[in-house]
């Protein structure tokens, strides 16, 4: 039975239930084989979405760090360098390790929810998260001044908002999947729950 088939309760949903004492170990097999799958997807999306904040960061730093921002969208976006001590969008630079430390919880958690992951937007949406937060993580371990205190890129400068960077938005992207999906009621392991 699929996540779609679980999510609408199909009258399938009670046939698969009600003969689930045919196979335990076929039954047992395919779970792990959706879990290896999730998990798969997890770590594609957050190396995907590591690896471009990173070469984005990597691109305006070289090009763009010192020189006048760069109109892109007129003045409703520009792409202007900004060092962040702070959370995402500027918020509580005084608090740079703390947010550290943060990013590193974030990613322990997602470790230990990969174990039991078999629901695929769950994997996108832990993705996204972990991609971010190691995003992130990167800038405050290895830019100055170093020492988990370092100064995150960001650079998207839309009128009237604040900086951030792509890790940032994957970060919100999947925070915001979660919500979706936890009103949906599907959890992580692939389950539907209804309240």
């Amino acid at each position: 039975m699929t996540e779609a088939e679980q999510a609408i309760g199909t009258p399938d949903a009670g046939k698969a239930e009600g003969g689930a004492g045919t196979s335990a170990a076929g039954s047992g097999e395919a779970a792990a084989g959706r879990g290896k799958r999730r998990v798969g997807v997890l770590l594609a999306v957050a190396a995907l979405a590591y690896l471009i904040d990173l070469t984005s960061k990597l691109a305006v730093v070289a090009k763009l760090e010192h020189h006048a921002p760069v109109e892109v969208i007129g003045t409703w976006l520009q792409f202007e360098v900004i060092r962040n001590r702070g959370a995402a969008f500027g918020f509580g630079e005084a608090m740079t390790i703390v947010f550290t430390v943060i990013a590193v919880g974030v990613i322990v958690v997602i470790a230990r929810l990969a174990r039991k992951l078999h629901s695929l937007p769950w994997a996108i949406a832990l993705g996204l998260l972990l991609g971010g937060a190691f995003g992130n993580l990167t800038d405050r371990i290895f830019r100055t001044p170093g020492d988990f205190q370092g100064a995150v890129v960001d650079f998207i400068a839309p009128s009237h908002f604040a900086v951030f960077n792509l890790a940032d938005s994957a970060i919100v992207c999947g925070g915001f999947l979660i919500v979706i999906l936890s009103f949906r009621g599907l959890d992580p392991d692939g389950t539907v729950h209804k309240d």
